[in-house]
């Protein structure tokens, strides 16, 4: 089958290289999937550099979230096990964490509802209890992660405020559901955010990228306001001060998704059903931007790294070289 492999830890565009390998076999308690989509994410390129917490042993195929078929052909979503990741023709992941992929999206979308919807989930929900009529900020809400917390929020009935870079992920944004759209290249975030909350702030800030959207989370956060922290797609790793909080009167959750498998599994089915639900009835809906062949999967790798893409980017091994739609 082919595959793509990183031999040696770099840019995703440099690192990773389409080869034929043999096809996985599973151990104990896994499952060989054939790959219908998988959803890139930026810890694949993090994985690349050799950056992220997780470390697979060399070489390792990247890909960290699919949509496969099982031999008996159920349609179901997965998080490979790597060193056999899902930018390649077959993965393999574990049998009792598959997921049903729900009936209501295609292969691409449903690749990626999984960890960006269920972070986003957990984020709004378990972490900071998010209620009707509060406000939510969202950062980077035009990216695959962003995208995600828009539509939940606005299916809790939060009043959302997307936070993005540049007039093309603010049109998104606006189609996504944001009630008000700031371009942090052209505004001022913290004076037009106090000027669309009249002055009160958020109630529910979500920070996937750290740095200086932190240090503006904290300068608008609510009375009794909740930061939820996700990630660091910046670059940068804010150190809090805690001072600020305890006069400020608000709290700093942080959220890591993937210890919900090994600490509480069924908290994470649980998430499966309530997204599935939404997805029926129309409530969320992966925003796919791009869907490209498996031979484009490192350069679509390497833009999400860059943070030039909108929403996600899905790798569709069936898509011929060059039909990217």
């Amino acid at each position: 089958m082919q595959a793509w492999q990183v031999h040696q830890n770099g840019e995703p565009a440099e690192a990773m290289r389409l080869q034929e390998v043999d096809r996985p076999t599973p151990g104990a308690g896994q499952v060989l999937l054939k790959v219908r989509a998988a959803n890139i994410n930026f810890p694949d390129a993090l994985m690349c550099r050799g950056q992220y917490q997780v470390r697979p042993p060399l070489p390792f195929t990247p890909g960290v979230e699919i949509c496969g078929e099982t031999e008996d052909g159920r349609r179901v979503i997965a998080n490979p096990a790597l060193p056999h990741g899902g930018f390649a023709e077959y993965a393999v992941a574990d049998a009792a964490a598959l997921l049903p992929a729900p009936e209501a999206l295609d292969d691409a979308e449903a690749a990626a509802l999984h960890i960006g919807y269920q972070t986003g989930w957990f984020g709004l929900h378990r972490r900071a209890r998010l209620e009707a009529g509060e406000t939510l900020l969202v950062h980077a809400a035009a990216g695959g992660v962003g995208s995600a917390a828009v539509q939940l929020g606005k299916a809790a009935g939060a009043r959302v405020i997307g936070v993005v870079g540049g007039a093309g992920k603010a049109a998104a944004a606006r189609e996504l559901g944001c009630d008000v759209v700031i371009d942090r290249r052209a505004e001022d975030v913290i004076a037009a955010v106090k000027e669309a909350t009249g002055g009160r702030g958020a109630d529910v800030i979500y920070d996937p990228v750290g740095g200086e959207a932190y240090t503006q989370s904290t300068k608008v956060v609510a009375f009794e306001g909740r930061i939820v922290v996700v990630g660091f797609a910046s670059g940068s790793i804010p150190t809090p001060a805690l001072n600020h909080a305890l006069v400020k009167n608000y709290a700093i959750l942080g959220l890591h998704w993937g210890l919900y498998n090994t600490k509480n599994p069924k908290l994470v089915l649980h998430c499966h059903e309530q997204l599935t639900e939404l997805a029926a009835r129309g409530a969320i809906k992966p925003l796919v931007s791009e869907r490209v062949p498996l031979s484009g999967a490192a350069a679509a790798v390497q833009r999400v790294a860059d943070g030039v893409t909108t929403g996600r980017i899905a790798v569709v091994p069936a898509l011929q070289n060059g039909a990217a739609a």
